[in-house]
């Protein structure tokens, strides 16, 4: 495993790749890598010749108010897991590096998937993540790009960035990675204290309930909504952020569920912001 951290050495080396004729997937990360991080490398793994993953805490993607300097970091460990992973590259550029100074560009997914759900609490959030993976997608030149559906309002803007900039590689979208108790993996986790760890139990648990809903045959996507924000309120240490049950390509709210569906929710836990989400097919 080589660990390149200049933005031009990424790229002599993405390029040496391409003229190989080699299949390039990359799986972007802020580090303090999880399991779930790990899965993406598995599946990158036995798709591509060349795995490249990036760290990179991404300031742009933090409000003023947000947690970017307590982020946990730990690149030591984030490169050793990386390498037992069977990771090929390591790309670790410095903040100076993919924001020069003068830098003023940024990519921007107007319409409604970024004026809602985790838009709202954080203003800015989706264009600091489309502008660092736009970055990305030009440095290291992937054919693939694998993300957790965990994070599934950040997978489908990126998805709809790649359509509608017609950019020449496949985003794909890989299940969530719970804890043997159903809490979906984080890196925010580890803020958790024993209590809190034990509460935020009731996200996974609230939109099973959703989903058992939908499987009986609810459609009405207020009642699955209402029921899923009914078991969160239940709670008293939880507070709730968002719920939706909406289509799960294009995050429209409907009346009826059909077709792709997601119920997905953020929740604070002490200081703590959670997501989780189920989708499903009707």
């Amino acid at each position: 495993m080589e660990v390149i951290e200049s933005v031009g050495g990424m790229q002599e080396v993405a390029l040496g790749m391409r003229r190989q004729g080699l299949c390039i997937g990359l799986v972007p990360t802020m580090g303090f890598l999880h399991q779930g991080h790990m899965s993406l490398v598995q599946r990158a793994r036995s798709e591509c010749d060349r795995v490249i993953m990036s760290i990179f805490v991404n300031p742009l993607q933090f409000g003023p108010q947000e947690d970017f300097a307590a982020y946990p970091r730990n690149m030591e460990r984030d490169l050793a897991l990386a390498r037992e992973a069977g990771v090929d590259y390591v790309f670790t550029p410095t903040g100076a590096s993919m924001y020069p100074e003068g830098f003023s560009t940024c990519v921007e997914v107007g319409g409604a998937m970024t004026e809602k759900m985790c838009a709202r609490s954080r203003p800015g959030h989706f264009r600091g993540v489309t502008t660092v993976v736009m970055k990305l997608f030009q440095i290291a030149g992937p054919d693939r790009a694998y993300f957790g559906q965990k994070d599934a309002q950040q997978a489908l803007v990126i998805r709809k960035m790649a359509a509608d900039l017609n950019l020449p590689l496949e985003i794909v979208t890989c299940p969530i990675v719970r804890e043997a108790d159903g809490l979906a993996l984080s890196s925010r986790n580890v803020y958790l204290s024993p209590a809190e760890r034990e509460t935020a139990l009731d996200l996974p648990r609230s939109l099973e309930v959703g989903r058992e809903l939908v499987l009986k045959g609810e459609r009405r996507a207020e009642q699955v909504r209402s029921a899923i924000l009914g078991h969160l309120s239940a709670s008293g240490a939880i507070r709730v952020d968002y719920v939706v049950a909406c289509n799960g390509q294009t995050l429209d709210d409907v009346a009826e569920l059909q077709g792709p569906v997601l119920l997905a929710a953020a929740v604070w836990v002490g200081k703590t912001r959670l997501i989780d989400n189920i989708y499903l097919e009707v």
